[in-house]
């Protein structure tokens, strides 16, 4: 859990009054993340949710925020930010950047079966079609040019065994990302982030993504790749559940069709998205920041998944 910037209900009274949302009656520090400060914020108008934003700029935050309601207006189930008198969706608070959203119906499903994971795979592909036309451009923050940054800061804090997993596998996505194939694959805004704890739902029936704060433009197969390695796997082991692969990518496939480039891609895209989020856990927990509460996640489970795209073949893509 991480809440970097700490924030009462008597300082958020006079800043809260700029939006139309009535006087704060409760706020309460949500236990995720490490990336933003995140609180369920209740007003006299209902439920929503405050970020203060540790990292990102008033010149990044516009990308994310306009996807975020464009995504909403092509009947994608997302949070909608909430302006405030002058129309604004990011204003100061404790001299940083922060925004209210609305707050999605349900709970994360964090056991899912694939009848979830069908739906999650349907509105993804639904997002990336939606956002076709989003008019903004920023690249994936952590795509390939940070991993240039980041494997050099924690490879001297790694074992032998991890260093050169590191240095092996950096060199085939250096290979992939330059190679002919990865420029034809099919490019667009993605959530890049899409985990089971960003994902809400209402029983069987999928209420929402959230947490955009990742979002970027990069090739949707990646996007599906992230999602796949979390929604499909056995935690313990990261090994992929093909039950719940086929009903994510199948139903994807059905409002999206796979292109024949993303057949080839397939697999180094699901090392990619293992890799990114080996480096970024290790690099939170190399070179940690300072935080009111900060617990990073265990690098060990997407090195786990990592070799394990190395070793075993994916399910392929439907045809």
């Amino acid at each position: 859990m991480a809440v970097f910037t700490s924030v009462s209900l008597d300082d958020i009274q006079p800043w809260i009054a700029q939006f139309p949302l009535g006087r704060a009656v409760a706020l309460k520090g949500i236990a995720s993340g490490i990336e933003n400060s995140n609180f369920f914020l209740t007003t006299e108008r209902g439920e929503y949710v405050l970020t203060i934003f540790e990292n990102l700029s008033f010149e990044q935050l516009p990308f994310y925020l306009q996807l975020m309601r464009h995504l909403a207006g092509h009947g994608v189930l997302v949070p909608a930010p909430v302006p405030n008198d002058a129309g604004e969706l990011c204003v100061p608070l404790h001299g940083k950047p922060a925004a209210i959203v609305s707050k999605l119906e349900g709970s994360s499903q964090m056991a899912p079966q694939p009848v979830h994971c069908a739906a999650v795979g349907a509105m993804l592909a639904r997002m990336h079609l939606a956002g076709k036309d989003f008019p903004l451009h920023q690249p994936n923050l952590r795509g390939i040019a940070w991993w240039h940054h980041a494997a050099p800061a924690v490879l001297p804090r790694l074992s032998e065994a991890e260093a050169t997993l590191l240095r092996a596998e950096m060199h085939f996505q250096e290979a992939f990302h330059g190679c002919d194939l990865y420029k034809r694959l099919q490019h667009g805004p993605v959530h890049a982030d899409l985990f089971r704890n960003n994902v809400m739902f209402d029983g069987d029936r999928l209420t929402g993504f959230f947490d955009f704060y990742f979002a970027g433009c990069d090739t949707w197969l990646f996007d599906v790749a992230v999602t796949v390695n979390d929604w499909c796997i056995d935690l313990d082991t990261g090994v992929l559940d093909v039950a719940r692969v086929r009903a994510l990518i199948d139903a994807y496939h059905a409002v999206r069709p796979f292109t024949a480039d993303e057949h080839r891609a397939w697999q180094p895209a699901l090392r990619a998205g293992a890799l990114r989020f080996w480096l970024s856990r290790l690099y939170d927990l190399h070179k940690p920041r300072e935080a009111e509460i900060l617990t990073p996640h265990d690098p060990a489970h997407f090195e786990r998944i990592l070799r394990e795209r190395i070793a075993v073949a994916a399910p392929e893509l439907p045809a």
